[in-house]
């Protein structure tokens, strides 16, 4: 076959495209040539082996979408799947995906690997020996469903629905298993959110009631972000590639990053803050718009509480917008690029040149703050806080270039059942009374709170989550797994190995991204987009045209996808109906009989995302089969400025608008196909509904607070014992140099390399070539002085133990700090990812632990040849085991950085050496405990948390009250 024969056929070529008939995807030039095969002709795609070069050989394949679950950005992928064999040759982005736009991290890719990975789970497991002895059997599914349907069955009979619990790591889907939860009327749901962006999202919700920023990268004249957002952030697919956009259009990047990190070296301004002194740079730039009057005021007067403010901090004095100005200049005068780079290190100048940028850039300034220093510090949240302030002051929210809320560039269909059940009870384990402002559960103190309340949980799932590896004080959480007077039955939902599933009783084998079914939606740009992960294999099955009905079967081994599992185990939970809970995973075509997972997106995808049917029926198809041929659907993009929108007349029966301007209706709220989670905010004394607030005479939606506007100052922090710090303003970390003990440091352990992701990656081969070991940064004027260079062992002592890790000395850290990378340091005792897990002995003496490495990895001999050629052997050194759980009294977050000492090796170190006393873990809990304000001191009304705040598995409305004292006798 010639190459003109070729041409013929393939060539990419725009017009040559385009006049076959089908779909131009553009390049990287964005001009001429395609950069993805049509869709027209993604059912039986030809192109040319590349390993078979120079020979002409072709290869048949079924391009199926389906989206990464490598993190949460689910950006698209398509599967090359071999007509004739029916493998999955390769992923590559799929070019219908509107966040992601057809291009991938390189996590994406390696999807592949972890697919084939030799190492990989195929089939249900059950302990035979003691918990982390090692000793498994296989176990048919019916006879796991039967064992654990039957003990949540029981729990339930009985009252004891707080023994029940699901601990998930990124969820991967939107709702799905919240939705099971309360259905089965337990308040069991625990996430990892506070080990991870809670800091950051508390800062948000305080400002506007939703949680999460939207940055619209693309159009803006100012890109800030708080990390390493292009290297490692967590959109970092999605979010570089319209940084990058951005920066093409002429926007000026600036970053707040210790660390020359790759985003750093992007930069026009990179500022090495000092951990912790974000928010004094931050109020020194606010500080420069406020003296100089380049802040909207307009804005401002229209949309911030600050009369709500006056009246309560400055009750004497008249309620007027100058008299607030007045008092704002006041508020932050102290703010001043000298006091800034006094506490960051950071220059004057630099500073200056900074808050110059975001002055000029107006209402098109895009920011970003996820985890990095919000995630690091104590009162990180306030990073967060400030960093919105300057939005809110250019009035730099929702409009063309600016930051948008999470809420409005997202979609959640409505499903089939939406269960109007809440929890009856309140889960003390999850949500305990000390911390009542926790934006999320206070998962990663699960162990220390066992013990404080003599806790027990009778089930408990592990889903996509490693807490022994991921969480802080990882010790701990084996002393609790493996007892069985606080876990009575583990399980294990994962694909792969990892260190918590060693500790399991049942390890279930649940699909990869390419072997599983989700629905996501996130805020990557301000427009609105579902995108559909479906099960490869089945897919290719149906287009075959046989019959498939579970996806059990058509994954390899015994491999399974946890929406079936949960409807399955819902019906063995409730077998006959009489608990009221299999009534939501029935179906609807066929009364009595089981929902299938068909049916379930099948209804969504037909009644609950707009625009979708009319976009399956230019096909000739069905919305679900449209999904599953594209795998993604965007429904609408410029969202705009929904807190302007005016509301309609129709909303407005029996108009009520109270003092503060909020209005309130009798009109029923019209229903909506979108559920995204809002906060609930609270009828007026009569009961009529929240409908927005009046501005300028006129009902506006506004926003969801508890007074329709972006609030400046938090009545929440004030009423519930923080009028310190109602305001967004900076207070010290618990790593500031005055709180430094002498010869200590900082230690910065929230970034990561960009191609490890948590847990997940471990079975990636590809990654894990490219990084597998993370050095302790260290600036050569603290090396020198002990006698360090690169490569040499050190020794990095934690309040509660130590690691032994090699040095790399770089003028890229901040002087005065050190940093060691996560997604590092796999383990195993046995059976494991032999890829990526170092072989370990665990050595326990009362609370006296020690983890020693026996050995990295290397080549072994497997199904996949690639396997032999490993040529590396290190993995990385475990360093979260060493660190104390450090929870933010307000946010709850877990204080990533830590104060630690560094020192050369001593004799009989070794490399990879984990030591800790978890009685000291104990004691450092208790000392962080102190801390807090609980809401038995502090609540304004007798409950145990703001109703108002946004919460997973809502319990009902009784279930938030405190507790009544028990009568003494």
């Amino acid at each position: 076959m010639s190459t003109n024969d070729l041409n013929e056929r393939v060539l990419a070529a725009k017009a040559d495209v385009e006049a076959r008939g089908e779909t131009f995807y553009p390049g990287a030039s964005r001009i001429h040539l395609a950069a993805f095969p049509p869709k027209e002709r993604w059912s039986d795609w030809v192109e040319l082996d590349s390993k078979a070069w120079p020979e002409k050989v072709e290869r048949r394949y079924a391009l199926v979408p389906t989206t990464c679950f490598n993190c949460e950005s689910a950006c698209g992928l398509l599967a090359y799947v071999d007509r004739d064999t029916l493998e999955v040759r390769k992923f590559e982005g799929n070019p219908e995906h509107p966040g992601s736009r057809g291009r991938n991290c390189a996590k994406g890719p390696a999807t592949l690997n972890q697919i084939t990975d030799p190492d990989r789970i195929l089939a249900p497991l059950r302990r035979v020996g003691e918990r982390g002895e090692g000793k498994w059997e296989p176990v048919a599914w019916d006879d796991a469903l039967d064992d654990i349907a039957g003990r949540i069955r029981a729990a339930l009979l009985e009252e004891r629905h707080e023994e029940v619990m699901y601990h998930v790591g990124r969820p991967g889907e939107d709702g799905f298993t919240e939705r099971t939860l309360a259905a089965w009327g337990v308040d069991g749901h625990n996430s990892h959110t506070n080990i991870c962006s809670s800091g950051a999202r508390a800062g948000y919700h305080f400002w506007m009631g939703m949680d999460r920023p939207s940055p619209d990268h693309v159009n803006a004249d100012a890109i800030l972000l708080v990390s390493s957002h292009l290297e490692a952030g967590h959109y970092f697919n999605p979010h570089a590639q319209r940084v990058m956009e951005g920066k093409k259009n002429g926007a000026k990047l600036i970053v707040f990053d210790t660390r020359l990190s790759n985003t750093a070296t992007h930069a026009d301004h990179w500022l090495s803050t000092y951990p912790g002194s974000e928010a004094a740079v931050l109020l020194a730039v606010a500080n420069h718009l406020i003296q100089t009057g380049a802040y909207n005021a307009g804005f401002v007067e229209r949309w911030w509480n600050w009369k709500e403010y006056l009246e309560e901090v400055h009750p004497d004095e008249s309620p007027t917008f100058a008299r607030f100005q007045a008092a704002l200049a006041d508020l932050y005068s102290s703010y001043t690029f000298e006091f800034a780079a006094r506490e960051s290190g950071v220059p004057e100048a630099t500073i200056r040149a900074v808050a110059e940028v975001v002055a000029g850039a107006g209402t098109r300034l895009s920011t970003h703050n996820w985890r990095s220093a919000a995630a690091g510090n104590l009162g990180g949240w306030q990073v967060a806080r400030t960093l919105f302030l300057l939005n809110a002051l250019m009035g730099a929210v929702a409009v063309p270039g600016s930051t948008f809320p999470n809420s409005w560039n997202k979609y959640v269909p409505r499903p089939i059942h939406l269960p109007p059940r809440h929890p009856a009870h309140w889960n003390e384990l999850t949500w305990p009374h000390e911390y009542p402002l926790s934006l999320m559960e206070m998962s990663f103190l699960l162990p220390h709170l066992m013990e404080k309340q003599d806790g027990y949980v009778d089930v408990y799932f592990t889903r996509v989550y490693n807490p022994v590896w991921t969480n802080p004080d990882g010790f701990s959480w084996i002393e609790m797994l493996t007892n069985p007077d606080r876990i009575g039955l583990h399980i294990a939902l994962t694909p792969t190995w990892n260190e918590t599933a060693f500790f399991a009783d049942y390890v279930l084998p649940m699909g990869h991204s390419a072997e599983r079914h989700d629905l996501t939606s996130y805020e990557q740009y301000d427009g609105r987009w579902i995108g559909f992960r479906q099960p490869v294999g089945r897919r290719m099955k149906e287009m075959a045209g046989e019959a498939v009905t579970t996806t059990l079967g058509t994954n390899p081994g015994e491999v399974w996808e946890e929406n079936e599992f949960w409807m399955e185990l819902t019906w063995r939970i409730d077998p006959d109906g009489a608990l009221g809970i299999r009534s939501f995973f029935e179906s609807r075509e066929r009364p009595g009989e089981k929902l299938s997972v068909d049916e379930y997106y099948g209804w969504m995808f037909e009644n609950s995302v707009p625009g979708l049917p009319e976009a399956a029926a230019a096909d000739g198809v069905s919305p679900l089969e449209y999904m599953r041929r594209y795998g993604a659907f965007e429904i609408s993009r410029q969202v705009g400025a929904v807190y302007e929108e005016e509301v309609p007349e129709a909303e407005l029966e029996d108009l009520h608008v109270d003092g503060a301007g909020r209005a309130f209706t009798r009109a029923p709220k019209p229903p909506s196909k979108n559920v995204v989670p809002l906060p609930p905010l609270d009828p007026d004394d009569d009961g009529r509904r929240r409908v927005g607030v009046e501005v300028g005479g006129t009902v506006l939606r506004g926003w969801p607070t508890k007074t329709g506007k972006l609030e400046f100052w938090s009545r929440t922090l004030a009423e519930w014992g923080w009028q310190e710090l109602a305001i967004p303003t900076y207070a010290k970390s618990h790593v500031h140099p005055d709180r430094l003990e002498s010869g200590q440091f900082c230690l910065i352990s929230t970034f990561r390399l960009p191609v490890q992701i948590h847990t997940r990656s471990a079975n990636a081969k590809w990654l894990n070539e490219i990084a597998h070991t993370n050095p302790l940064w260290l600036h050569p004027t603290d090396a020198r002085p002990m006698g360090v260079e690169t490569g040499d062992l050190v020794r990095v002592e934690t309040r509660i133990g130590h690691f032994v890790v090699k040095a790399w000395v770089t003028e890229g850290i901040h002087p005065g700090v050190v940093a060691c990378s996560h997604h590092m340091g796999r383990w195993r005792l046995r059976e494991g990812q032999r890829l990526s897990m170092g072989t370990a002995d665990l050595d326990q003496q009362g609370p006296a632990w020690k983890l020693t490495r026996k050995k990295g990895t290397g080549p072994f001999q497997s199904p996949d040849a690639d396997t032999s050629r490993i040529w590396w052997t290190d993995v990385g050194v475990h360093q979260n085991m060493t660190f104390p759980v450090q929870p933010d009294p307000i946010s709850g977050a877990h204080c990533w950085h830590q104060a630690v000492r560094v020192t050369p090796a001593r004799s009989g170190d070794r490399y990879g050496d984990i030591v800790v006393d978890t009685e000291r873990s104990r004691e450092a809990f208790q000392d962080w405990l102190t801390l807090a304000r609980p809401a038995e001191a502090h609540s304004p009304d007798g409950t145990r948390r703001p109703y108002w705040l946004l919460r997973p598995v809502r319990p009902e409305r009784e279930a938030y009250k405190l507790p009544k004292e028990p009568e003494s006798v």
